[in-house]
């Protein structure tokens, strides 16, 4: 089967996928809307996978970009000639798919895309429904997903959910806890983002570190708030509880997850967090935001907690209060790893994943 694998970035996430893809000797063809194909050299290029030469997106992306692209996209699906086209986010690669008219189209929600940008405007409705209503199967990562889609006029049965997954063999459990010293160390993981909600992360931590000296924070990546984040640290007298550890390679991370005590998200929108579920599998309780993505891996005191979206001082509390139950981490980190080994194994929730394009492929036979 040849397959249009067509994404706006080339992300991790999108090498995973194509990693698995490559395995079951498909013929794949990596189209990447934005910066042509620059966003490759960030990760390993999976065997197997050929990438489309297209300059893109030339400008910034929009609702009328589609139209603009429509001729071009369509000459390269003419040129490969799939069987299937797999595209995401929403409002960007599978909407530009859909305008082609091709036909299976599996699209894949990136989580933001259905539960913030399709609200954000009556033009993002519209591309949203029109996205949907022309897409054979909707791939989502959590029931949450599931839900807006509905809202937006997909059928239910055309829906496939799955949580993607990650690999427990790489992210496991150690004894090898931070805990120098007496103290108790947090850890970021999310980039420097107003959605990652990483300011109020900052702000509670000052807060909490004030009542709780033993307190220190590990904050992985970066991005447009740094400034704010070093003067919020700075102003608080707290820069010296801080380890800013960059930009980790996926072969480093899961020690970060390992050595800590406690991940902490502020998250003001999310899916089925892949940090979530790397954090668990590694035995770390999790305090992140409540909600609803977070809420079906997070039962509070079982392995972990939430706090109020965007609440400093909810989290400031949580935080002392996770502080007064590390007697309990231990437990609550083995809970962890049990739910992901459950649920959030990627080897078995791969195959979800070739059920949908069987499906997509079914029914457009049928039409």
């Amino acid at each position: 089967m040849r397959i249009l694998y067509f994404t706006r970035r080339y992300t991790v996430h999108d090498q995973r996928f194509l990693t698995a893809l490559s395995t079951e000797g498909f013929e794949i063809n990596l189209l990447i809307l934005e910066k042509g194909t620059n966003q490759i050299k960030a990760f390993t290029q999976p065997e197997n996978v050929s990438i489309v030469p297209w300059t893109g997106l030339k400008h910034p992306l929009n609702w009328y970009s589609g139209f603009y692209l429509q001729k071009s996209l369509g000459a390269i699906v003419e040129q490969v000639k799939p069987d299937l086209i797999h595209a995401g986010p929403i409002q960007s690669c599978a909407f530009l798919s859909a305008l082609t008219y091709f036909n299976p189209l599996v699209s894949v929600s990136w989580g933001y895309d259905l539960l913030i940008d399709a609200d954000c405007s009556s033009i993002n409705r519209w591309v949203t429904k029109y996205t949907l209503r022309k897409s054979d199967i909707l791939i989502g990562d959590c029931q949450t997903i599931r839900e807006k889609a509905i809202y937006f006029g997909m059928q239910s049965d055309r829906i496939v959910t799955f949580p993607w997954g990650i690999d427990l063999s790489r992210f496991k459990t150690t004894n090898t806890k931070q805990g120098e010293n007496g103290t108790f160390t947090l850890l970021s993981t999310r980039a420097w983002e107003p959605i990652y909600g990483v300011e109020t992360i900052a702000r509670a931590f000052v807060e909490a570190v004030q009542e709780i000296p033993q307190l220190r924070l590990v904050m992985l990546g970066n991005g447009s708030q740094k400034e704010l984040l070093y003067r919020i640290f700075s102003t608080g007298n707290a820069l010296d509880k801080v380890k800013f550890a960059g930009q980790v390679k996926q072969a480093e991370l899961p020690r970060y997850y390992q050595k800590a005590d406690l991940y902490v998200a502020a998250t003001h929108s999310d899916g089925t967090s892949i940090s979530l579920l790397e954090a668990l599998a590694c035995g770390t309780p999790a305090l992140v935001s409540d909600l609803p993505g977070n809420q079906e891996w997070i039962n509070p005191g079982i392995q972990g907690w939430l706090f109020p979206k965007g609440d400093i001082g909810g989290l400031k509390d949580s935080i002392i209060n996770a502080w007064n139950n590390r007697d309990r981490l231990t437990e609550m980190g083995k809970s962890g790893r049990s739910i992901a080994e459950s649920r959030a194994d990627w080897n078995k929730n791969f195959p979800k994943l070739l059920e949908a394009y069987k499906l997509a492929l079914h029914l457009a036979a049928s039409r």
